[in-house]
């Protein structure tokens, strides 16, 4: 099935969803004429993107008290928007990093376009959500120790691993910005990125546009190793001024 129809059918999935409240998989294979593997395939990277909810069997909508709550859809359109600005910026065969974290994770989406790409990773729901995908990218995985604070794996094994690769590219969030200095991370471990950082050509940091002005002592990435900055539109022309000014690509999207 090509692209476009694969779009087209989880577009519908989420449709009756909404509409009959909780479907099965064997009930939306039987419905669509396909393979309950391309279903739960289908329904992973839809849950990735936060229009559903797994359940067991199948999936279930997102419960509307859940998307009133914290300004929920709103965070998840600028996450969204971030994405895919930011996968505009990944080639066929590329060879990328994506590290742990909610905005990253909502690139995965986006690599269902996207053929013969190898992909690292330290997260594992990142690393089985890709798996989940048709075009199913080469998964590479850093290991090391595990981190509960970022759900991730971090630690000088992870480091080896890393430094024994090149690759095009790295997708890296940050919990805020110093406008001067870099990103910045409440995550006391941040040595991984910096690896992750020298072993790829591109940096790109995806960041939602109100964690500036957050003061966080950790400098994780100073700007000299960022190439780009995906934010929305919410970031002000005179931060995108100063982000500019040392070096950096600025891409604000409208969400």
């Amino acid at each position: 099935m090509n692209k476009r129809n694969t779009q087209q059918r989880r577009h519908l999935i989420v449709s009756q969803l909404q509409q009959q409240g909780e479907l099965s998989v064997e009930q939306l294979a039987e419905r669509f004429q396909t393979s309950e593997v391309t279903i739960r395939k289908d329904l992973t990277v839809l849950e990735q993107a936060g229009l559903l909810l797994r359940r067991y069997g199948g999936a279930v909508p997102v419960p509307q008290d859940f998307i009133a709550d914290s300004s929920f859809e709103k965070v998840s359109k600028r996450k969204l928007a971030i994405a895919k600005a930011a996968a505009g910026l990944i080639k066929d065969h590329y060879r990328i990093i994506i590290d742990s974290g909610r905005t990253t994770a909502a690139l995965l989406p986006e690599l269902a376009g996207k053929q013969g790409l190898v992909v690292m990773t330290n997260s594992l729901g990142i690393a089985n959500a890709l798996r989940e995908l048709e075009n199913e990218p080469t998964l590479l995985m850093t290991g090391g120790t595990w981190d509960p604070q970022s759900e991730a794996f971090q630690g000088q094994l992870a480091e080896q691993v890393l430094r024994a690769y090149d690759f095009d590219q790295l997708f890296i969030g940050a919990d805020g910005i110093d406008l001067a200095r870099g990103t910045t991370t409440y995550n006391e471990l941040y040595s991984l990125s910096r690896v992750m950082a020298e072993c790829a050509r591109e940096v790109i940091v995806m960041l939602e546009s109100d964690k500036l002005g957050r003061k966080i002592h950790n400098l994780e990435l100073p700007w000299s190793m960022v190439k780009v900055l995906v934010s929305d539109d919410g970031l002000s022309d005179e931060a995108a001024a100063r982000i500019t000014e040392q070096g950096v690509k600025v891409i604000r999207v409208n969400a």
